[in-house]
């Protein structure tokens, strides 16, 4: 491991935190100025895992150095040492860049807390940075995916024109990426348009440009995605969408490479692969009369079709982990693990939006799963995970409305039995969950234990007596219910209980703190 550097200039505060990073098995390393961390960063080819340094020194200021590294390093995570005093200092730290500041003088324990986490944020910098410098720019182990990796890798040196069908959300303009990096036109402009997406009367304009004053609104000579994708590739995405007036103008281009800005009168040349997309069967919109078939025939000269997620579903396992990292990297969290039996339920899915939808989910699911383990019961509405209660031993209650309420295993119904109707317990149609979008019915769940039966009657009694905010309520006692447990058992080790519960050692330290726990608990003074 990297070893922490230690910069200020009283020894005793390097002394201090030398002797309980190593008590933690975390290596150090001390300078007593800035000038020597800059000249060890010049020199070595060592480079911290974080550095922390006091912001006053003779030599060159803490913000000065913090400057100086975060220009050679900026993943760099650096912790300012600063005086209360100091205040406007710790905020010139976060404008350049510090990770944390830690006032003077300072809870031991708290710094080496900060520490930790600044170390686990550094591990986690640089195992996202190899995962994503080994994450190809596409994915999939199934056949067909192969198929379509092997067509890309035959067409790497070919500039011909491709046409990409598939459903929306499949992937289309990924694939026209990788045919453009991997063809001799590489280092020439992607430009990318969605036909469907531009209105009419301003498409042409969007594709092959305009003159000052050819319409209103035209104040000044704008060059088109033609021009714009010279010496490189045009996608058009969405083409089957594309009005039949202009499909005359782009099979002018496609003929001889010309066209005319609109209100222009002199020839433009340019140099253009095509690629093309849809998810319409183009064969049928000729049929119909909808698209020009020369333009088809034009287009058509290798088609590249494109699986649905649901034809490849070996590699929604593999998808769902990789989107679940990169969503936890763009909002800045540890990444979610997922359940095996999510999973499942994930991979059972028709996903009707294919790919694109899936990653949205994960995306969804990053942001509003309330653990670091995704069970089923954390996925959105439409997989259709949900109680599916049974009759047996169903025992009639009412609501304070009057309403009837079964309870069936610890669960509670509302009937949907239409008022003024004979009562015919037989007949009576409670509010069943919806079967999942390949026609399964969910299973039923498993009975309630007694701890889930009384915290279900609690949240009753709650409702019925008009409490608000019953949801946030009930989860802070749980929370506190349980971190306290694991306290307990961990005899107040907080990375040990965060571990044991399944949460993140931030997440833990801040529910702490949320829920007023440090106040009650004696925790391990380690920690």
């Amino acid at each position: 491991m990297k070893p922490i550097w230690i910069v200020d200039d009283d020894q005793s505060i390097r002394f201090v935190l030398e002797k309980a990073l190593l008590r933690e098995q975390l290596p150090t390393r001390s300078f007593s100025n800035a000038r020597d961390v800059l000249a060890a960063l010049s020199s070595d080819d060592e480079v911290p895992q974080i550095l922390v340094s006091d912001i006053r020194m003779p030599g060159g200021s803490g913000l000065d150095l913090l400057d100086k590294v975060k220009a050679k390093h900026p993943g760099l995570p650096v912790i300012i040492m600063t005086a209360f005093s100091d205040l406007d200092s710790a905020v010139s730290a976060f404008q350049g860049g510090a990770f944390e500041y830690l006032p003077k003088p300072f809870d031991l324990p708290k710094a080496i807390e900060l520490i930790r986490r600044a170390v686990q944020e550094s591990q986690r910098e640089e195992f996202a940075e190899e995962r994503m410098a080994e994450t190809p720019e596409m994915l999939g182990q199934a056949p067909a995916m192969q198929d379509v990796f092997r067509a890309i890798g035959r067409l790497s040196q070919s500039n011909v024109t491709v046409m990409i069908t598939g459903e929306s959300g499949s992937g289309k303009e990924l694939v026209a990426r990788a045919l453009h990096k991997h063809s001799p036109r590489a280092s020439g402009p992607f430009v990318a348009i969605n036909t469907a997406a531009i209105p009419k009367e301003l498409l042409e304009s969007e594709l092959f440009g305009h003159e000052r004053g050819a319409f209103t609104g035209a104040q000044a000579q704008r060059r088109g995605r033609f021009e714009q994708a010279d010496a490189g590739t045009l996608f058009l995405d969405e083409i089957g969408d594309m009005p039949f007036e202009l499909q005359t103008r782009l099979l002018r281009v496609l003929s001889d490479g010309h066209f005319y800005r609109v209100g222009g009168h002199s020839a433009i040349k340019t140099n253009v692969r095509v690629i093309a997309a849809t998810h319409q069967d183009l064969e049928l919109r000729v049929q119909q009369g909808a698209f020009r078939e020369d333009l088809f025939h034009r287009l058509n000269v290798i088609r590249l079709r494109l699986p649905a997620l649901r034809e490849r579903r070996e590699d929604i396992p593999m998808l769902t982990r990789h989107f679940l990292q990169h969503s936890a990297k763009q909002l800045g969290v540890e990444p979610k693990r997922i359940a095996d039996s999510a999973l499942a339920a994930i991979e059972n899915f028709a996903f009707p939006g294919n790919v694109r939808q899936l990653e949205n989910v994960c995306h969804w699911l990053t942001v509003m799963a309330p653990a670091q383990v995704i069970e089923p019961k954390d996925l959105p509405p439409e997989f259709g995970v949900y109680k599916h209660q049974s009759a047996a031993h169903a025992v009639p209650e009412s609501a304070p409305d009057g309403t009837a309420l079964v309870r069936t295993n610890g669960y509670a119904e509302v009937s949907a039995q239409a008022p003024g109707l004979p009562t015919d317990s037989g007949a009576m149609d409670t509010a069943w969950a919806s079967p999942d979008a390949l026609g399964h019915a969910p299973a039923a769940p498993p009975p309630l234990t007694g701890w889930e039966v009384e915290l279900e009657d609690e949240a009753l009694t709650l409702l019925r007596t008009g409490h608000v905010e019953v949801w946030d309520t009930l989860t802070r006692r749980f929370e506190a219910r349980m971190i306290q447990a694991a306290l307990t058992n961990t005899r107040g080790r907080r990375i040990e209980a965060a571990t044991k519960l399944g949460i993140g050692r931030n997440t833990i330290t801040r529910k702490i703190q949320e829920l007023g726990l440090d106040k009650k608990l004696a925790l391990s003074p380690e920690e």
